[in-house]
Order: C-alpha cells, then sequence, then structure tokens
C-alpha cells in the first residue's frame, strides 16, 4: 500500500492506493484554517497541516480497512511557494505565508528590479519572480519582522515541512523548489547569488535544504511519527513536489502532447518538456517536473475561490450554485466578471480586486452572478493557455482536475471556452494520487518499475466526464471572451 497525501489551501488530502490493482483503496481530508488580511496577507499556522494530516491518515486507513503497518512509502504534495521559516529547534519563526499572499508585492517589484528586470531574471533563474514566489516572502520578513528573520535555520517550502516532520530530513526538490525565486531553473541548482541579494545575513548552504534527484527518497518515517500513525518500521518517505508538480504525475502528464488543466483554488495550465522553456511571456514559469524534465506552467490565483465567494454569498450549496450557472446564458445576459478577489498573477496584476462590469436592473440575477464568476475564472485559464503558445497549440485532449472538474457545467464550458475536447482522470484529485505513484515509483526504484508503467495502472480516465466543444458554443463564448479581454484593457490596461 501506498499513501499519497496533498496539502493544500483549503485542506490536507490523503489517499490509500493499492498499486499491484490499480485501486484507490480509502480517502479522506481535513480543512485548514485560512487567515487573512486587507493588505493581501494570507497565512496559515504549519501545526494545522500536521493536524490534518493526521486526522485525514488515520481516517482514510480506516476507510480502506487495512492495517497500516501495510504501508511501504508515503508521498506528499503541497501547495508551492509558501515559507516556512524554522529556528534551530525546528519551530516556525512566523506563520506561514502562502501562494495566494500579495501583501509582499513591493518587495517583489524591489527584486525584479535589482536583478536587472525580466531580461535579468531570466538569465539568472530562468524565468521571472511574481508576487507569491516564495522569495519576495523572505524580503518582507527581513523588513518588517527583523527579530523572527534573525531566528531563521531552515527555509522549507510546505511540502518540504511535512518531510520534515516525517523525517527529520530537511530536504527539497527541484519541482517545488522552482518556485522559490532563488533556484535557476535550468541548471536544476540553487541560485547563490540571488539569494544573497534577497537574504544577505542568511547563509545558503546553512538555511537552504539539500535538492533530492525525482527518484530519491527524502528519508523513512521517524520511529515516534510511525508510532503514531500505526506505521510498520522503515517507511518510505519519497521526494515529493509542489502540487502542480504532482498533479501533472495524477494526471498522467509525463510526456510530450499532454495538457492538465487545474479547476482548484487556483487555477494551472501546464505542459510537459523534455528541455528547458523560456516563452514570449514572463507570467509563463519555467518550472522542473518532479519525475524529471520541465513543466513550463501559467497559475491563476482565482477559480474555485472565487466561485465559493459568490456561492457562499447567496447562501447556495454547490448543487444549488451549479443549477444557478446552467439556467443563466452564455455571456450572462452581459455580465462580465474579472475575479481578481486575491489580486491576480496571470495577467500580472498583484494589487487587483475583484469587478462585476455591465450589471443593469434585468441582468443583476443570482444566476448572471453565478455564472459570470465562473465564466471569467475561466477565461483567466484560456488567456494563460494562450500564453504557453507552441507548448499547448494544437492539443487535441485537456486533462482536468481539482474539485471545479466534478461539476458538468464547467467541464462543458471550458471545452467550450477551449475549444478542446475535456475529460478527467476517474481520481479528480490529482496531486494526492500523483504523490501516492511518486511513493511507489521511489519505493521500488531498485526495480524495474517504471513511473509511466505507473500511470498507465492507476491513472484511468472517466469516458463519463468527456466534454466535446460544441462549434455554436465555442463561437457564443469567443463573443463574450472578446468582451472580457476589452474588460481587461479598459481596466487594468493589459492588451
Amino acid at each position: 500500500m501506498y499513501i499519497g497525501v496533498d496539502c493544500g489551501t483549503q485542506s490536507t488530502k490523503v489517499v490509500v492506493v493499492d498499486v499491484e490493482r490499480g485501486r484507490i483503496l480509502g480517502e479522506a481530508s481535513r480543512a485548514h484554517r485560512l487567515d487573512e488580511g486587507v493588505d493581501g496577507r494570507r497565512e496559515q499556522a504549519p501545526a494545522e497541516w500536521l493536524a490534518a494530516f493526521k486526522g485525514a491518515f488515520l481516517e482514510a486507513i480506516e476507510r480502506a480497512d487495512i492495517d497500516a503497518r501495510a504501508v511501504r512509502a508515503i508521498g506528499v504534495s503541497g501547495q508551492q511557494h509558501g515559507m516556512v521559516a524554522l529556528d534551530a529547534d525546528g519551530v516556525p519563526v512566523y506563520p506561514a505565508k502562502l501562494w495566494c499572499d500579495t501583501e509582499t508585492s513591493a518587495e517583489n517589484a524591489a527584486l525584479v528590479e535589482r536583478l536587472g528586470g525580466e531580461v535579468g531574471c531570466l538569465d539568472k533563474l530562468g524565468l521571472v519572480l511574481q508576487t507569491g514566489y516564495t522569495a519576495s516572502k523572505i524580503a518582507w520578513l527581513r523588513a518588517h519582522h527583523p527579530d523572527a528573520y534573525r531566528r531563521i535555520a531552515t527555509l522549507l517550502l510546505p511540502h518540504d515541512y511535512l518531510n520534515f516532520w516525517l523525517t527529520g530530513e530537511r530536504v527539497t526538490e527541484a519541482g517545488d523548489a522552482s518556485g522559490t525565486g532563488y533556484f535557476d531553473t535550468r541548471a536544476r541548482a540553487w541560485q547563490p547569488e540571488v539569494f544573497g541579494l534577497i537574504a544577505p545575513e542568511l547563509d545558503p548552504d546553512r538555511v537552504l535544504p539539500r535538492l533530492l534527484e525525482p527518484r530519491e527518497p527524502a528519508g523513512t518515517v521517524r520511529a515516534r511519527i510511525a508510532r503514531e500513525l500505526g506505521l510498520g518500521d522503515g517507511v518510505v518517505v519519497a521526494s515529493g513536489g509542489g502540487d502542480n508538480m504532482l498533479g501533472a504525475i495524477g494526471t498522467g502528464n509525463i510526456t510530450n502532447g499532454l495538457v492538465t488543466l487545474s479547476l482548484g483554488t487556483s487555477g494551472t495550465v501546464c505542459a510537459y518538456s523534455p528541455t528547458p522553456v523560456v516563452c514570449d511571456s514572463a507570467m509563463v514559469a519555467n518550472f522542473c517536473a518532479s519525475h524529471g524534465g520541465w513543466l513550463p506552467l501559467i497559475c491563476t490565483m482565482n477559480v474555485t475561490s472565487a466561485t465559493t465567494r459568490v456561492r457562499e454569498l447567496f447562501g447556495l450549496d454547490i448543487a444549488g450554485f451549479s443549477e444557478r450557472v446552467a439556467s443563466a446564458p452564455i455571456g450572462a445576459e452581459g455580465v462580465t466578471c474579472l475575479p481578481f478577489f486575491n489580486g491576480e498573477r496571470v495577467p500580472m496584476l498583484p494589487g487587483a480586486s475583484g469587478d462585476f462590469s455591465g450589471l443593469t436592473s434585468p441582468n443583476m440575477t443570482q444566476a448572471n452572478l453565478c455564472r459570470a464568476v465562473m465564466e471569467g475564472a475561466t477565461f483567466g485559464l484560456r488567456y494563460g493557455l494562450e500564453l504557453l503558445g507552441d507548448l499547448t497549440a494544437g492539443a487535441r485532449q485537456v486533462r482536468l482536475s481539482g474539485g471545479g472538474a466534478k461539476s458538468p457545467v464547467w467541464r462543458q464550458m471550458v471545452a467550450d471556452i477551449t475549444g478542446i475536447e475535456v475529460i478527467c482522470p476517474e481520481i479528480t484529485d490529482a496531486a494526492a494520487l500523483g504523490a501516492a505513484l511518486q511513493a511507489a515509483w521511489c519505493e521500488q526504484r531498485d526495480q524495474d518499475t517504471t513511473l509511466e508503467e505507473l500511470c498507465r495502472r492507476l491513472v484511468q480516465l472517466d469516458a463519463g466526464s468527456l466534454a466535446e466543444p460544441d462549434a455554436r458554443r465555442v463561437d457564443d463564448f469567443e463573443v463574450v471572451y472578446q468582451r472580457y479581454r476589452r474588460l481587461l484593457r479598459e481596466r487594468h490596461g493589459v492588451t
């Protein structure tokens, strides 16, 4: 048995996978609390991740109806970019600042300027720093909480922190490290010169975790944690990775020719590349993949986080929200939403706010507002898909993951807005599945098992989720998408 963990923004999920029989035996999740501020602050206490992991793990094992001692390895996926700064005793010196935190936008702009603008960033890092990456969070802590900053002994990412708790080892891997802003994504190595600009008082050799190869284990579960979870001795903990990288594995997107699109709290579009990629747009991140190679991607910050805000505003459950969306016409009778409630990364608008435009007395209905926010979130993903250029041009299929992928209405909307066939894996929580697959791949590293073989065995497509683009709706959505683009130009100057 293999365990896959996905520590996301809203919850930690755990799946129990029987690799031999190609089955998920049990799964469970526990929610996290998000601390927010009007200045863009979005933080979490790492202790909540540990409590959520333990609760979800024990429930998933119970649902699987197995003895936890049958578990051979654990893989951990985590939300990217989060700053987990620890003191010499391994205790956080400050709450974890998350990927969606935009409080550090001024620090990010200053760092980009010091690195020589976009050209300098690309030269030193292979990508352009964006608000939300770990780099500006460290600079912010240095400027605003110097006492906490001075106590830093280790800098980890969320998935690294869970691995550290499990094994006692301070390690990371190239996929998640790509989103720190002080990692050279082409050389797959830390960039000490850039780190020195961000945190001149900190020694990178001391505070940065050791880099692992994709199939190299982080370690084994410590005896005390193993007893707490009911595990046997010597349970392997895989290198793990960022949620986007493990989500790519969980959708089988590990070779050329596939596109993965996630409808999660945030939204991502990514495609595998065997070589580093530098696209025309600075918004495309040339991240490394967690199984080797590269995973160029774009990330929007407002997907189910945006639809949830509107849904809860009207007191609707998910079924009721979907009914409202389905009952409104394409284009929501003239209502357009720029759903930038958390600021936005693609397009690069960290200080932006949400915007409903075109409201009139007749069209200001629950149905139109619900539809407009879902359309706006999806238009943002199409905008990002276009930025990927040749990597996704001519794509014949999009593999959809994330909570929003469970909605037939949303699946059809994605197909009609992109003009591409959409299908979901049977397990839409792709990051947790990808973590379990990576755990099996790591634990079986002395055997002939390949990751491709594991993906063929476990990544099954759900034929019932297939959504084909409808030519008439594609044309109708094109008109509405251009209206969205005009509003972007008018409000934010984005072309």
